[in-house]
């Protein structure tokens, strides 16, 4: 059973930062593409930043320029680091991993963990 844990998340002004981690229990963790999504109540879950095996990255519009996702393997570890947080970023962030085969997908969630940024 491959477990995610994600920790990292808080409370933060406006203009602040956080970094949220995301450990998972993977041995083929390189292989895997990661991403960060959050969801707000009564809204639908958004990816904002992924990075993929081969650290090709990819953010959302408003975070770009502010958040940035790295990756260690060595680690099996996901990492968000997040500046010049706005009170609109608050939301619960949520690690995802995902490996696609010829003929498997593997794909696995965190707990989520809670960002609020108070204005």
């Amino acid at each position: 059973q491959v477990q995610l844990v994600e920790s990292g998340g808080g409370l933060v002004q406006s203009g602040g930062s956080l970094t949220l981690s995301c450990v998972a229990s993977v041995s083929t963790f390189s292989l895997y593409a990661i991403g960060w999504y959050r969801q707000v109540p009564g809204k639908q879950r958004e990816a904002v930043a992924t990075i993929s095996s081969d650290d090709h990255t990819m953010y959302e519009d408003s975070v770009k320029g502010r958040f940035t996702i790295t990756r260690d393997n060595t680690k099996a570890t996901g990492y968000l680091l997040m500046n010049d947080l706005k009170p609109e970023d608050t939301a619960v962030y949520y690690c995802n991993i995902n490996h696609r085969t010829k003929y498997e997908t593997y794909e696995y969630w965190g707990q989520g963990t809670q960002v609020t940024v108070s204005s």
